[in-house]
């Protein structure tokens, strides 16, 4: 049972690249080592931030977007999730107010009021003095029900401008400077694809995060941050926005219980395609699945021999490009992961999985070769073929999902696809987005649906039924067929 309003903080900043990965790491790092138990959530489409978030927290991240899920949706993730948690740390992405209009629907500031959660503002301060003053002031005028906790300097040069600053910030904006970090002559985190590298593949976690752990014991007025940490709003029942949100009677001023979880099915085997290859998963998609009884088996191409025996299988996406020798020399396991597709396996893979899935993957004018179910080959470029939040409407029957199905998502890759052939169709008719070819994604081969988008399961409850649904009938016709040879 929830007792309490949990302390909670949402870091945000005036547009991408500002420092909040940064902040959020150190503040879920020191607070850590305070004896506190952190739970870390990322606003927005995001694995690679969340990763390293759940790294540093040693627990694991979720994701609150209120594009692909309603608002009430991503109230109820946040209330389950930090139930036995101490303070929870929130990072944003883009600016506040970036949303998807003029009107910011969707941003950062919309959530920070959905979870009545201060927000910590840090500002890039290179080549600027009083206009962060006026910058944090607007922000502050933009909409009053915004709770802006504070400002953390960033990229500051001198202490003289240090100074500068604050005192404006005070004078101004009546809101305490909680931290000034200088420009770091070394950026413990290197970036690739617009964000972070992913931990996985970073040759120094536990360096890194120490490195911005001692960034913030250093610059971070930690006493102040716990301070307005602490005076975030209770989350209750008709208390200002979101008021008819919560729906359970459970639900009662500072008391929240869990709501029942779906009721499990028998239990099936899911695979879940899961290294360095492939990382990019949301944790609310496992716990789904496993909340309707499914067991979870993590499954590597890049070290297994072949495929174990499973009732269905699930890949994400990642950066199956950085791997593409080691993922085409396997051929023990590419050969039984295309016998197991021809024999009937469900599988559903977003993105990299799609481009697992294909004839190849060609880099640099050299094909390396994949796994050959679909028909279906993938080309990397230098520049995103695809970028944002993406709309989809089943339209031809699949085993997965009914006719009319609407699904929100979002899709990001470098590739694009080439040489496509017969031999597969195209379940989903793009909305909003890209897709595969023409409009179109989720391509079909027998149980095969493998698109570009990728779905949340807290918005989209459909897609963990329809995988249960599909491995529990592989199982029982699997079982049957033994039963038969018998």
């Amino acid at each position: 049972m929830f007792k309490k309003s949990i302390p909670r903080i949402v870091v945000s900043g005036l547009r991408g690249g500002s420092g909040k990965t940064i902040l959020s790491l150190s503040l879920v790092t020191l607070l850590r080592g305070k004896g506190l138990e952190v739970i870390p959530f990322k606003k927005g489409p995001d694995y690679i931030d969340a990763g390293w978030l759940a790294k540093a927290s040693g627990a694991p991240c979720y994701n609150l977007d209120l594009f692909m899920m309603a608002p009430e949706q991503a109230l109820q993730s946040f209330m389950t999730h930090s139930i036995n948690f101490d303070v929870a740390v929130i990072e944003g992405n883009r600016g506040l107010y970036d949303g998807m209009d003029h009107k910011g629907t969707y941003s950062t500031a919309e959530l920070a009021k959905l979870l009545k959660a201060p927000v910590v503002i840090i500002i890039d301060c290179t080549k600027a003095t009083n206009t962060i003053a006026a910058m944090v002031l607007g922000c502050q005028k933009m909409d009053p029900g915004v709770m802006i906790g504070g400002v953390v300097l960033n990229r500051v040069a001198t202490g003289r401008q240090e100074s500068v600053i604050r005192k404006a910030i005070n004078e101004k904006c009546n809101i305490p400077v909680l931290g000034a970090i200088p420009k770091l002559k070394k950026d413990p985190f290197p970036e690739r694809h617009m964000g972070l590298t992913p931990h996985q593949e970073h040759e120094g976690i536990d360096e890194a995060i120490a490195a911005v752990a001692e960034i913030g014991s250093q610059y971070l007025d930690m006493e102040a941050i716990w301070k307005v940490a602490s005076e975030a709003g209770v989350r209750r029942q008709g208390s200002g926005v979101g008021e008819k949100l919560i729906t359970h009677p459970e639900q009662q001023g500072n008391v929240f219980t869990n709501p029942q979880p779906p009721t499990p099915n028998p239990s099936v085997k899911i695979g879940i395609i899961r290294d360095s290859a492939f990382q990019f998963y949301y944790q609310e998609n496992f716990e789904e699945l496993e909340k309707r009884g499914a067991k979870l088996i993590e499954v590597s191409p890049l070290r297994g021999d072949k495929l174990p025996e499973l009732d269905a299988l699930y890949i994400g996406g990642g950066f199956p490009e950085t791997h593409a020798i080691a993922l085409a020399e396997n051929t023990g396991f590419r050969d039984s992961l295309y016998q197991a597709i021809q024999a009937g396996l469900p599988v559903y893979a977003e993105c990299g999985g799609l481009m697992y899935l294909g004839r190849g993957l060609i880099l640099e004018g050299k094909t390396y070769p994949m796994v050959g179910a679909l028909p279906v080959s993938f080309v990397l470029e230098k520049r995103p073929h695809a970028h944002g939040y993406t709309i989809v409407e089943v339209e031809r029957s699949n085993p997965y999902y009914p006719q009319k199905t609407v699904l929100k998502g979002h899709e990001f890759h470098y590739s694009r696809p080439v040489d496509v052939d017969e031999g597969a169709y195209f379940v989903f008719n793009v909305k909003r987005g890209k897709g595969i070819v023409d409009n179109k994604d989720g391509m079909c081969y027998k149980n095969v649906l493998a698109a570009y988008t990728h779905i949340h399961a807290i918005g989209s409850p459909e897609w963990a039924d329809c995988m249960m649904r599909c491995a529990l009938e592989n199982k029982i016709g699997s079982e049957a067929r033994r039963k038969g040879m018998k």
